[in-house]
Formats: C-alpha cells, sequence, structure tokens
C-alpha cells in the first residue's frame, strides 16, 4: 500500500509509513480525515437527513464543494484552540454554522460514529521508511497513540462548543480496529505466479478487541470445483490492493493472498490459523497458495482449485464478488487445499472435532466426533467445557473443525490437528459464551442467523502433536434414541460414516435433511475414489487396534433439543470415559 490513506466498501486503511498524526492539526488537515468527511457528507446528501438539512441551510447550497469541506475543517481547527463564540466571530459565514449549536454537536456526534463503524487497519511496511511516517519500533504504542489523538480531537471540539468539559468519557474504540506489519519477503516463484511477487506479507497482527464484522454473506454455497488449468493465467491484479498472510495449515505452508475489501477475512486468520513466522517462510515455496477476491471481469462466482503438479503446489481461486464476502470461503478453501494434499499422501481428511479429555477419577481418552457443518461438533466440544466442573480434570482439543488421521510406526491411528481456533456458530453456544470471550473473539454478523464467533482454542504445538485415537464417533444430529452406541459391524460403520447425513442448520444454502460423501465436501468430495480406499484401510485399522467407533447423536437438528441434546449426549460419553479401563 503506497497511498498514507484509503477508504473502499466501509473499509479504510491508515498506512503510518506515509503518514503518522501525531496531533489534531496534522489528523484534521490529512487526506484521510478530508475523505473520510467527503464520504459522510455524501452520505448524509443521498439520505437527505437531518445534518445534511442543516449544513446546506447554513452554507446555503445543495451540494458539498471542496471549498466548504475545507471550511468545515477550518472550523473544526479552531474549534480544538478556540471555544464556539470565539470562533464564530472569525467569519460571518462560519457564525452561521455555528449559531445551531445543538445541529453543530449532532454534525460531529455523528460524524465521529460514522468513522466508528467503517472498519478501520492501521498498516506499517517495514522495509520503508519516510520521514512523515512510523516505523515499527512500537506499533502497538503507534496504534494507542493514534486512537488517543482521535478521542483528543473529537472531545476537544465538543468541549469548546458547550464550553465546559463532559462528565463522562468513554473509552470507545476510534483507532485501528486491527493493525498490520507488513514486509516485502519474496519466494522462488513459478513464473505463472509472477503477479503475486509484489504482494506484501503480513509479520505481525495487533487487534483491538471487540472485533466486530459485517460480511455481505452469512453462508457458504456448494463445493469448491477441480480445474485443469491455472486460474492465474490471464489475470491482472492490482498489488497495492492485496496483502498475503502466510499460514501454518496442519503441516503446511500456505501463503493467503486477499483483496483490501475482504480485509477482515484475512486479518480474522490469525484467530484461525498458526502465523508463520518470517524465517518459516523466507525465500520458501508453499504447499499451498489460495487467491482470494481476483477481479477477473467474470460475472459468475468462481471458487475452484488446481492441482499444479508441476510445481508442487495446491492452488485455490475465488474471484471477487459479494457473494463470496463469507468468512467460510476463507477457511474452508484452505482446508479443502490442505486435505487434498493428505489424500495425495495417504492420511485421512477428518471433518470434525477432536477433543483429549481427562475426568477427575484420571482417565484419559481422545476422542474424534465427525460430521458435516451443523452436525454439532463445536458444540459437543462446547457441552464438554460446560460439565468440565463436574466431570472433567483437563480438556485439550486437537481440532475443532478439520483434522487428519494418520498411523504411526505401530499402525496405530492417531489424530492431527489443521487449526488453532474455532469458526463457531453463536446461535447454538451457551448465551453467556460469547460475553465471556469478548476479550479475545472475532465476531460476525452477531445480529443475524448463523452469527459466527472465531476465537483461539489450542496451541500450533498441541495440534501437531499427534494422539493415539480411543473414540471415533459421528454426530448424528437427524434422529433420535440412543445418545451414544457403537458399531459392532465394520461395514455398517462405514456406511452411517461414507452417508454423512446431517438435518442443515442455516450454515450453508441447503435445507433439510441432506448427505454428504464421508461428511466432508472439502477434499473426500473431490477424490471419492482415492478416498474410498483409505477409509477402507483406515476403518480397519481401528477395529484391529481396538479404537471404539460409534455414533454421538447431538439432536442438534430436533426441535426442542438444540439445546440439550449436546449435553446429554456429552454427558453419556463422559460417563463412558469416567468408567473406562485405561
Amino acid at each position: 500500500m503506497k497511498k498514507e490513506f484509503s477508504l473502499s466498501k466501509g473499509k479504510a486503511m491508515i498506512n503510518f509509513t506515509a503518514k503518522f498524526c501525531t496531533n489534531s492539526e496534522s489528523l484534521l488537515h490529512s487526506y484521510g480525515f478530508y475523505r473520510v468527511l467527503e464520504s459522510y457528507l455524501k452520505s448524509v446528501e443521498k439520505k437527505q437527513s437531518k445534518v445534511y438539512k442543516y449544513l446546506a441551510s447554513s452554507f446555503n447550497t445543495t451540494q458539498f464543494t471542496e471549498s466548504i469541506m475545507n471550511d468545515i475543517i477550518k472550523i473544526l481547527s479552531l474549534l480544538m484552540v478556540l471555544d464556539v463564540d470565539e470562533v464564530s466571530k472569525t467569519n460571518e459565514q462560519f457564525k452561521n454554522l455555528l449559531s445551531d449549536k445543538d445541529s453543530f454537536l449532532d454534525f460531529v456526534e455523528k460524524l465521529y460514529n460514522y468513522w466508528r463503524k467503517i472498519e478501520r487497519y492501521t498498516i506499517i511496511k517495514s522495509s520503508r521508511v519516510n520521514k512523515n511516517g512510523y516505523q515499527n519500533v512500537s506499533f502497538i504504542d503507534a496504534n494507542e497513540t493514534f486512537t488517543n489523538v482521535i478521542r483528543t480531537t473529537y472531545r476537544k471540539i465538543e468541549e469548546n462548543v458547550r464550553k465546559h468539559h463532559l462528565n463522562i468519557y468513554r473509552q470507545l474504540p476510534a483507532g485501528g480496529n486491527a493493525g498490520l506489519i507488513l514486509n516485502s519477503t519474496k519466494w522462488p516463484m513459478p513464473t505463472s505466479y509472477t503477479l503475486l511477487k509484489d504482494i506484501p506479507f503480513i509479520e505481525s497482527i495487533v487487534i483491538s478487541p471487540p472485533f466486530i464484522t459485517y460480511p455481505k454473506k452469512n453462508t457458504r454455497n456448494g463445493i469448491f470445483n477441480e480445474v485443469f488449468e491455472n486460474p492465474l493465467t490471464g489475470v491482472e491484479i492490482d498489488e497495492d490492493h492485496w496483502f498475503c498472510y502466510p499460514a501454518k495449515v496442519g503441516e503446511l505452508l500456505a501463503y493467503i493472498y486477499f483483496h483490501r475489501d475482504l480485509m477482515a477475512h484475512g486479518v480474522t486468520l490469525c484467530n484461525l490459523f498458526e502465523m508463520a513466522t518470517v524465517n518459516e517462510y523466507k525465500n520458501k515455496k508453499p504447499d499451498l497458495v489460495y487467491v482470494y477476491g481476483c477481479k477477473d471481469n467474470c460475472e459468475e462466482v468462481t471458487t475452484v482449485f488446481y492441482d499444479d503438479k508441476e510445481n508442487d503446489i495446491m492452488l485455490g481461486y475465488a474471484n471477487y464478488s459479494d457473494d463470496v464476502d463469507y468468512f467460510g470461503y476463507m477457511k474452508k478453501m484452505m482446508l479443502t487445499l490442505h486435505n487434498l494434499i493428505m489424500i495425495k499422501r495417504g492420511f485421512l481428511p477428518i471433518h470434525g472435532a477432536m477433543v483429549n479429555i481427562v475426568t477427575k477419577n484420571g482417565n484419559s481418552s481422545n476422542i474424534i466426533i465427525m460430521g458435516d457443518s451443523g452436525a454439532g461438533k463445536s458444540e459437543s466440544l462446547e457441552a464438554f467445557r460446560r460439565l468440565s466442573e463436574d466431570y472433567i480434570s483437563e480438556m485439550t482439543i486437537i481440532f475443532d473443525d478439520m483434522g487428519t488421521v494418520k498411523l504411526d510406526g505401530d499402525n496405530k491411528p492417531m489424530g492431527y490437528g489443521t487449526e488453532i481456533g474455532a469458526f463457531v456458530r453463536l446461535d447454538d453456544l451457551d448465551s453467556g459464551y460469547a460475553f465471556r470471550e469478548m476479550d479475545r473473539s472475532v465476531f460476525m454478523n452477531p445480529d443475524k442467523v448463523n452469527a459466527r464467533l472465531v476465537i483461539p482454542v489450542a496451541t500450533y504445538k498441541e495440534i501437531m502433536k499427534g494422539y493415539p485415537i480411543d473414540l471415533f464417533l459421528y454426530a448424528n444430529n437427524y434422529d433420535e434414541g440412543e445418545y451414544l452406541d457403537f458399531f459392532e459391524d465394520i461395514e455398517e460403520a462405514k456406511k452411517v460414516f461414507t452417508a454423512g447425513a446431517r438435518m442443515t442448520k442455516g450454515t450453508t444454502t441447503e435445507t433439510g435433511l441432506v448427505t454428504s460423501y464421508f461428511a466432508n465436501p472439502f477434499g473426500p468430495v473431490q477424490k471419492k475414489e482415492e478416498t474410498d480406499i483409505l477409509i477402507d484401510s483406515y476403518f480397519k485399522k481401528f477395529y484391529e487396534t481396538g479404537v471404539q467407533v460409534g455414533q454421538l447423536r447431538t439432536c442438534l437438528g430436533i426441535a426442542g433439543k438444540e439445546k440439550t441434546g449436546t449435553t446429554e449426549a456429552a454427558t453419556k460419553l463422559l460417563e463412558i470415559i469416567k468408567n473406562a479401563d485405561n
């Protein structure tokens, strides 16, 4: 990003490297403030709001020209040092505007709120130095300084209009919602990827909670299809509008490129995938590449993957569209690419949750609960957490959504994770959970159906340790019966697991009772023949090594049991663990 400020699609990028405002004067006379004021005035003009009518009447105009905006900035600057009566004396036109103090205060308040509703991202480019900018000596301090400058400016103007100090001060988040330190790391890039060569890598992220975003979509649609030509061929991008998040997805190195208009999803990645360090990705070719939000002039939504065998890269691609403005398109594409490589390496991808539980009597079990979106995987983990006081001594989450089963040296099935975080449906969690976790979470459309929470739940070391599997369960959310039962017959077990039946919960555009091969449309569906072989092999190992294979009825899709079903199922499972012989 070269500009000191950009504003697009309700997202502001503030480039501290190009310009850092250390006081109110530099803030009010910055290009960024001018752009925000211009955008706000356009919005009130479009609405013909009360603020618009007040300003239009005061300036005797119907359009806000550059001259008028400069006058407003001059008035606000004067109000930093003079009270309202003293400013009124400086110019007859200013007197017209300031004679109605209540309306002027209303304008200031709504301009401030307009700014605060914009998604705000501060940026430092660590490889560039600018005498007017701010380097990454103390980025957190810089963000706090920026926030304080904005608050001080707002409060001082209000006090000089009111002609007295405010009685109540609310420390509202007014600076950046998130801050990024960028670098210009290069990697050995094949010719077909050179359009990405100048896109900066994210080196560090700082988030100011609560971080609440409002993406355009609230569900994901369909699966990701394979293409057999590189989708980047013939595509052009403006690298100044792009960023790269270097991620560790399970054991794989991924470079996730995203457009600035999808910045919220890119920043949210820090709660989901471990960020790779500079030493881990410098001059290194990735296993996975995802290009998310490419303006390719294609009217149809494109979400595809390409197995670039020549360069040994699994590539994901999504073009620019409001229809992919949902975190599921970020997360699930990365997991699809990961799973495709795991299948090629002979490992079995699992769409589910895995947890290590140690009960108070000392018994321990490693449990996988498998199921597609909305089946009750994360909700079962939350039920375990609620029961922890009565039953559990320790609980470690190995994966919350996607994992991999491998065999150790003794052919014992072992579970590994891919993510350090969880992408959880708020509707199915305990009502107080979101508030307890507000300080670490990213909230998405919290006022809508399928509201989501992205929260860290494990460390990278924990998810990559490898845990021997004791119970392998299918999350049945669609029928009633025993909360927990086991399959004695391997063919019956494979039939239930491969059918992947579930009652939909509004997480996708599907409705009713649906099926998905092996409950996993993120790799296994696309490579069914290869996955069939792996299922036969791994289920055989489950039964040979004493892994208990069964189904856990979460009842998440049954009316009236959405909250109680997972608790009952978790209680039954914990009783079995507590009474197991270790």
